[in-house]
């Protein structure tokens, strides 16, 4: 039985949205598993009796005195704050006590609670954070998106062979195609830092490393897998989500310009609903911050139900695949690779 410690306090509509996500998980994911809700203990007991589950053997209520707020330094807080609901769910994993820790809060402090007190897996210089994004033929993985803003080209080389069991493994697409996110396709394009990981990564075997890609490519279906630093990655993320919000506000503005256009988007009313869901992060839930020695899945800020509770079924799944222990047995394969 897998045992997942939820921050229950982290994330803009906390702990409301949290604790309705995590007793939806109960009754509509599949497997055995139970949740230890981290916060508050009196506000969090409060929302479980709102939900109906406050008598349900699934789920444990484990106090936390503190929380970190989405704008404090990540790092000086995670350290200041030794009982900050985030603090606590990553200790509850280092102590064997949970397998997993799904947080929504401040991604800053996740990955630092994280990487302090779990540490990485072996061969692995940096974690990276995992995005899946929609493309016509389903989905890519984009990493880093923001936990590693100053990258060596080693660390680029792990994110193609994290990246390539997440996306093999999880998400369940038979030899990836990965790509090295670039300003052209060229071999011998870009900066100082993707022509040596272009050069590494053409040497790593058992991935399928199609070269460089550039921004244009990313929403082609063209490719699977796309590593850059996460300084580039965090822009990508933070525009690609702008891009689809304006869509989405140009589109509701000029369907209902006239009779005939509210016709026609009633009759297309299916399709627009389709597009949405397949652009709406809570269908993912949650992201995995790749290469820690455990399981740790950050959610978006303005995550609600739906998005909590998918981002238990991604750590689940994390776990019920083993991705740590092929990570671990991939990098010291490729080791030598990618020195």
């Amino acid at each position: 039985m897998a045992t997942i410690a939820v921050d229950a306090m982290g994330g803009d509509f906390a702990p409301r949205a949290v604790v309705e996500g995590a007793a939806e998980s109960l009754d509509l994911l599949e497997g055995d598993f139970d949740i230890l809700l981290v916060g508050a203990e009196e506000q969090v007991r409060d929302e479980l009796e709102r939900v109906g589950k406050a008598g349900s053997a699934r789920i444990r209520v484990v106090d936390a005195s503190e929380s970190i707020g989405m704008g404090e330094s990540p790092a000086s807080a995670v350290r200041s704050k030794k009982k900050a609901s985030i603090n606590v769910a990553v200790d509850l994993v280092k102590g064997g006590e949970a397998n997993a820790v799904v947080s929504a809060g401040n991604t800053g402090a996740a990955v630092a609670a994280s990487v302090l007190k779990l540490r990485v897996l072996p061969g692995v210089e940096r974690p990276g954070i995992a995005t899946v994004f929609p493309s016509p033929n389903g989905h890519f993985v984009l990493l880093d998106v923001g936990s590693n803003i100053d990258c060596k080209p080693s660390h680029l080389v792990q994110y193609a062979i994290m990246g390539d069991i997440y996306e093999r493994e999880v998400l369940g697409t038979e030899n990836p195609r990965i790509g090295l996110l670039n300003i052209g396709d060229e071999t011998g394009k870009g900066n100082e830092l993707t022509r040596e990981a272009f050069a590494l990564l053409d040497k790593v075997r058992g991935i399928n490393f199609i070269g460089n890609v550039e921004g244009h490519d990313l929403f082609g279906g063209g490719v699977d897998v796309v590593v850059c630093d996460g300084f580039v990655g965090n822009v990508v993320l933070k525009a690609s989500e702008s891009l689809a919000h304006a869509i989405q506000e140009i589109l509701k503005r000029n369907l209902f310009k006239n009779p005939l256009r509210v016709l026609g988007a009633f009759l297309s009313r299916n399709a627009y609903r389709e597009l949405k869901q397949a652009c709406d992060s809570a269908e993912f839930g949650g992201v995995p911050l790749l290469g820690i020695n455990g399981v740790c899945i950050i959610g978006h800020g303005a995550s609600g139900p739906k998005a909590i509770r998918n981002g238990i079924r991604v750590a689940l799944e994390c776990i019920d695949h083993c991705v740590n222990e092929h990570i671990v047995e991939a990098l010291s394969k490729h080791g030598t690779d990618t020195n």
